[in-house]
Parts: C-alpha cells; sequence; structure tokens
C-alpha cells in the first residue's frame, strides 16, 4: 500500500530534486503510408500522424495536472523515412518535402520534437538512403522540430565505414547550412551503433519495423532526486552507495512506468518501455556531473570518473529494471555536455576533455552528445571521431552515438548557445592530427566473431 511519506517524498523529488518525466513518446508506423507519388505520401503520412497523435499532448498535460508530475516533452518518433519514401523520393529535394511534412504535423499536435527522419545503413546503402542522409542538412535548416538519425554500425553487421565518410561530411555541412543559429541543425542530428528500435530520446528516436502500429515509451529524468539521496550516504562504503542509488532509480522508474500505464490507457495505444535513462537539463541541480562529485571526484573527468559512471549505470539499471514492467531503449546516464550545467563547468575549467568523455562512453549507453567542437575542424577528423565511438559501441555490444556540434565561426574559449533544454557549451577542443587516408578506406568494418556464442 502507498503510505503518506511516499507521497510526500515524492513531492518532495518533484518540488526541491527537479523530478520530471523527460518525454512521452509516441510511435507511429508509417508503413501503411508508402506510395509511390511524392504529394499522395505526404498527404498520407500528415493524416496519419495528426490522427494519431491528436491527444498525446493533452493527454500529457492532464496526467501531468491529476498527479502533479511535471511532463516536460511530447514528442512523436516515426517508422525510418529512408523506408517510407524510397518509392517516392528521386531527388534530395523530394525527402526535405516528406521532412516539412512532419515539421508541420508535429506543429499541429503540439509535440515538442518529431524523430525518425532517418537511414539504417550499418552494412549498406541503397539509393533512398544516400539520398535521404544527403538532404538532411537541407532538411535540419528548413524545418524545426524534426530530428534525425543515421544507424553506420552494429554488433552483428560490423561498421559502414563508407557511411561514416559521408556522415562526417554531412555533420559539418548542416553546421553550416544552420551557422545562423550556431549550427543548431547538429543539435538535431545523431550518428549511431547499435541503434533500439523503442528510444523516447531525441534526437535518436526512431518506430522501429518490429514495433506495433502505435506505441507509448516514456523516459524518465532525476539527476538531481539521485544527487540528494547520495548526499545522504557522503564517506559511507561502496555497498551503501550502490544501495542508495538502487533504491533512488526504483522510485524515480515508478513515477514513468505510472505515466506509461496512464497515458497507454487514456490514449489507447500499447505500453512499450520506460527509458531508465538519468537526463540531465541545464539546471542547477540536475546534473549527471554533480552525482559524480557526489560519489567523490572534484570534478567530472578527474581520475575515477570512468569508475564512478559505471558504477552509476549499473546501479540505475538494477534499481529501474524491477519498477518497470519492460525497459528498454538507452537506459543509461546521458552524459551530454551542452545540457548539463555540471559537465560545462568541468569542460570550461579543463577537467574534461575529448579523450576523457570518450572512455566514459564505454561504460555508459549513450555516447559523445551535444559537444560543441571549432567550426574549422574538417570533415575527416569528424568522420574518425564517429568511427571511434562506433567501434566502442559495436565491439561491446552496446548502444553508442556522437552528436558532433561544429560551430561555425567559433573556435576554442568561444560559447555556442542553443537554448532550453539544449543550454550551452564551450567550444571543446579536438584532435587535429590527419585522418583522412583511414576514412577514405572504402567499405567495412568487419564485425567481431560471434560463432562462439551461437
Amino acid at each position: 500500500m502507498i503510505n503518506i511519506f511516499e507521497v510526500n517524498e515524492t513531492n518532495k523529488m518533484i518540488e526541491q530534486e527537479n523530478l520530471d518525466v523527460r518525454t512521452i513518446t509516441m510511435g507511429i508506423s508509417l508503413l501503411d503510408c508508402i506510395d509511390s507519388d511524392l504529394a499522395v505520401l505526404n498527404e498520407k503520412i500528415y493524416k496519419k500522424i495528426t490522427t494519431c497523435a491528436k491527444d498525446l499532448v493533452s493527454t500529457g498535460e492532464a496526467i501531468s495536472g491529476e498527479y502533479g508530475i511535471p511532463i516536460v516533452n511530447k514528442r512523436i518518433s516515426v517508422t525510418p523515412i529512408a523506408l517510407i519514401g524510397g518509392a517516392a523520393c528521386k531527388t534530395k529535394e523530394d525527402f526535405v518535402t516528406i521532412a516539412e511534412t512532419l515539421d508541420k504535423a508535429a506543429k499541429v499536435v503540439g509535440v515538442n520534437f518529431i524523430g525518425g527522419y532517418s537511414a539504417l545503413v550499418s552494412k549498406g546503402m541503397t539509393p533512398a538512403e544516400r539520398l535521404l542522409i544527403e538532404s538532411i542538412p537541407q532538411a535540419m535548416a528548413k524545418t524545426e522540430r524534426v530530428c534525425s538519425s543515421v544507424n553506420v554500425g552494429s554488433t552483428r553487421t560490423g561498421i559502414n565505414m563508407d557511411a561514416v565518410k559521408l556522415m562526417g561530411e554531412i555533420v559539418l555541412e548542416t553546421a553550416k547550412a544552420t551557422k545562423d543559429q550556431d549550427s543548431l541543425g547538429c543539435a538535431k542530428l545523431v550518428v549511431f551503433c547499435n541503434a533500439p528500435d523503442d528510444n523516447p530520446f531525441m534526437a535518436g528516436a526512431f518506430h522501429g519495423v518490429t514495433e506495433a502500429d502505435t506505441i507509448i515509451n516514456v523516459g524518465v529524468s532525476g539527476p538531481g532526486v539521485v544527487k540528494t539521496a547520495l548526499e545522504q550516504v557522503r564517506g559511507k562504503d561502496f555497498e551503501t552507495l550502490c544501495e542508495m542509488i538502487k533504491r533512488t532509480a526504483f522510485k524515480v522508474t515508478r513515477v514513468g512506468q505510472l505515466v506509461a500505464q496512464e497515458a497507454s490507457r487514456r490514449l489507447g495505444v500499447k505500453f512499450g518501455i520506460v527509458d531508465l535513462s538519468l537526463a540531465p537539463t541545464p539546471a542547477i541541480g540536475d546534473s549527471v556531473a554533480e552525482i559524480l562529485e557526489e560519489i567523490g571526484l572534484e570534478h567530472a573527468g578527474a581520475p575515477g570518473t570512468t569508475a564512478a559512471l559505471a558504477l552509476l549505470n549499473d546501479q540505475v539499471k538494477k534499481g529501474g529494471v524491477m519498477a518497470s514492467t519492460a525497459v528498454g531503449g538507452l537506459s543509461g546516464a546521458f552524459i551530454p555536455v551542452s545540457e548539463d550545467q555540471g559537465m560545462i563547468d568541468a569542460v570550461t575549467i579543463g577537467a574534461l576533455t575529448m579523450e576523457k568523455l570518450e572512455a566514459m562512453t564505454c561504460v555508459c549507453s549513450v555516447g559523445l552528445d551535444m559537444i560543441a567542437i571549432p567550426g574549422k575542424t574538417k570533415a575527416s577528423t569528424i568522420s574518425g571521431i564517429i568511427a571511434d565511438e562506433m567501434a566502442i559501441g559495436m565491439i561491446n555490444q552496446k548502444t553508442t552515438a556522437v552528436r558532433l556540434i561544429p560551430v561555425i565561426g567559433k573556435d576554442v574559449g568561444d560559447t555556442a548557445e542553443f537554448g532550453g533544454l539544449l543550454g550551452y557549451a564551450p567550444i571543446i577542443p579536438v584532435n587535429e592530427y590527419d585522418c583522412s587516408a583511414f576514412v577514405s578506406r572504402k567499405g567495412r568494418i568487419p564485425a567481431p566473431v560471434h560463432s562462439f556464442k551461437n
């Protein structure tokens, strides 16, 4: 039975510790919209999204009002558009019209973001997938709420280095296409290895082909709650520390499960998963970096950071998995530099570098996230960074991603402003030694051996 103590405890988490449900994301299949006529295709896409998601925002607000739980974002993910537009789109511009249709539909139903302007090319690219990828800079510049992702590698297939090379160029082009907004377009573009089909978080969300027609996925947040809880066990042993993280993660995830079930019931849509990720914001006290500091580090990036993050990630999963009937998505601690005040501070003083961030991605479920780099960075260097991160995901059988923002016209020492949840970021230096001969090799990096496990 729920008692008054638990009610008060949850209220305190919401009011003082930044507990929120980061997102309710409705996944919508567009497979039944496929048509060889572009105008008909766009019409079908618009109609399906506006019909399925017409009550999503109002339902989220009603749940938030009734239960007192802030639901920060309402989002939509759709089937990867490279699959949907293949029959109708003959040029890059054709694909851009679909991005504009998605943006229009998102604005009509009132969601914050719509994800799925995506291509899954971990082994090879169809002509349609290449066209979509080449259209991304224009699509990101012309839309406000559309997010794009490209999966270029997996543990089973290896890394498509042709796609990696192309994505380095696309990231730079996207930066140039949105240079008037501190290259904001790149904040809506993520490159994946082992991308999950049920991720509720942007910019990497898309609705996988294995999913039902419509689905509800929920992403929770709560770094502030974990940080506050850990203040009670300062100086205690690791067993006590782990137990506290587990207990707190359970409580945070329980809130997400409640919201997910309620949204699913009211919308008449199947419940998918709860994503256990700790998603920070630029708000003071809502930071993954501050949790690491509470564990015992002077700043994120200090020796011991990777071990502390590994511990945090594992205990969050152990605590959260019991609180939800289905866990999925990314489920780990996010380390986006621009969205986490503690990370921003650590980069500013030089405690946290690109190399340390890469090491941290070995033990958490995301990757190099929301990192502003000099606008003069070469496309081949970006491709090299993407390749490194994809290799970590491939070998370790986990999801990794890259969301780099080469800010045109800015260099180390400057700051990029993105606003809202996306925050701001100091420009971080990158290793400028050349890797173009490596990324220009054609083909794939083979997958690791699996036959010993079959």
